[in-house]
């Protein structure tokens, strides 16, 4: 029997070996095969990463979504971005992303699409219900494979020309990106320094996560080497992007996202851009300079891309990196066409990487705290926070509490995925910056203690 607790807000996950087993996985494929037939469904897509349990988490995923009388296109293992694009490009009704993305190797998970979007929230848990109950509809499906490696080759190489050569190095992480990418740079005027891009689900290199200072080494060893313009790195199942510059310095999810408004804000005077609330106050300060409507939203791929339909945004962004992109794109997140998106950038405006954000105010700031909190009170913490700074400060409270103070802000919101908390902090110098973690991290403490959980 699945566990309740592998249904997360944005996607099913657990431990591959031990939490989703063959049969249950095919009770798993009836569940969500009778939710997307509910919901007029008739014709699926399914994907799946390189990790070592996804070929068989497929075969029992397909057999159940089979069985509810659906016609599933099998595409192998390719990124999550191409699943994406298989709905697209081949106007199906929905699919299923078999992957673990960046969670260490024994992991793995579904992420579903209805339609074009990606479900989440109660519509996860409205699949849960379906299994619990056993309430399952039949039919006589089938499966058929299909190749959407090439057509996404073909559509995404196509935008990209530009007049002179590019040295990129890049580093796959052994995920899903490699092969693709490798088919795509053939195209483009770009001279590759091709890091791990042999897909090896036991990702013998370094961990596939490039949020991890630590996992972009190799990728900065071979910018300095080899005397690359810039160096990007993939999670794995390439919906994540990382960025380094010529002079090996990361550029963070909010930074990059930046310098693509800059670059679209020229084009289309006004755009709407979408950050998340772990951003910097930079990014939204200057894309209102520029002349830019910037919107904070809640953190999750899915919630990002139901609020870009809504408000029509041109690209939106996360600190993890994952960027979605609206203009000359489909408004989902894909790692590869960012990073082809950042390359361009570089080549056509004869400017190294580290240039792009000249004249952007400096400020100083802290990685994603992570603060353990058990799931059961996370979000009360995260209440009495509030209310400790509310009517002192200026406070945005559309996911966490995000505290303006007078020379920076900080953080706290709950894990929609963990039984943790995520602080953030940012200042205009090291003193203010060590002043606000300290508040936060002390009303976090005191909101902990009054809820009988030792800080």
């Amino acid at each position: 029997m699945l566990k309740p607790t592998i249904f997360r807000e944005y996607d099913i996950r657990g431990i591959a070996d031990v939490e989703l087993l063959d049969p249950d996985v095919e009770q798993l494929g009836r569940g969500i095969g009778t939710y997307l037939v509910r919901h007029g469904a008739r014709r699926i897509t399914l994907g799946n990463d390189v990790r070592l349990s996804s070929d068989r988490l497929r075969a029992a995923l397909a057999r159940g979504l089979v069985s509810c009388g659906l016609e599933v296109i099998e595409l192998g293992a390719i990124p999550t971005p191409l699943l994406y694009y298989s709905v697209f490009h081949l106007k199906t009704d929905g699919g299923v992303m078999i992957t673990g993305s960046h969670n260490p190797p024994e992991y793995n998970g579904f992420k579903i699409m209805c339609g074009q979007s990606t479900i989440y929230g109660k519509e996860i848990q409205r699949v849960r219900e379906l299994i619990e109950q056993q309430d399952f509809v039949t039919g006589e499906g089938s499966l058929r494979p299909y190749d959407i490696i090439t057509p996404y080759v073909d559509e995404v190489s196509a935008q990209f020309q530009w007049p002179r050569r590019l040295k990129v190095a890049l580093d796959a992480g052994n995920g899903t990106a490699g092969p693709v990418l490798h088919r795509i740079l053939q195209r483009l005027n770009v001279e590759p320094i091709e890091l791990f891009f042999e897909p090896d689900g036991r990702f013998p290199n370094h961990h596939p996560d490039p949020t991890v200072v630590e996992n972009l080494e190799a990728l900065k060893a071979a910018v300095r080497e080899h005397g690359a313009e810039l160096g990007v790195a993939f999670d794995g199942d390439a919906d994540r992007l990382g960025a380094i510059d010529e002079r090996g310095e990361v550029l963070w999810g909010d930074q990059l996202l930046l310098i693509f408004a800059r670059e679209i804000l020229q084009r289309k005077p006004g755009a709407t851009f979408i950050g998340e609330v772990k951003c910097s106050q930079v990014l939204y300060d200057e894309i209102r300079r520029m002349g830019g409507n910037a919107i904070m939203w809640r953190t999750g791929h899915s919630l990002i891309k139901a609020k870009m339909k809504e408000t029509h945004a041109e690209l939106a962004g996360e600190m993890s990196g994952h960027m979605f992109f609206a203009d000359r794109y489909y408004g989902y997140d894909d790692a590869i066409y960012a990073a082809l998106r950042l390359m361009e950038i570089v080549a056509l405006s004869g400017r190294p990487l580290s240039a792009q954000l000249e004249g952007v105010p400096r400020m100083v700031s802290t990685p994603e705290i992570r603060v353990d909190c058990p799931d059961e009170i996370k979000f009360q913490v995260i209440a009495r926070v509030a209310e400790r700074f509310r009517g002192r400060y200026e406070v945005i409270d559309i996911d966490g509490v995000r505290v303006l103070f007078p020379h920076g802000w900080g953080l706290a919101r709950a894990s929609n995925t963990q039984p943790v908390l995520v602080l953030r902090f940012e200042a205009k110098d090291e003193e203010h910056l060590a002043q606000y973690r300290r508040e936060i991290e002390e009303a976090v403490a005191e909101a902990k203690a009054a809820l009988g959980v030792a800080a």
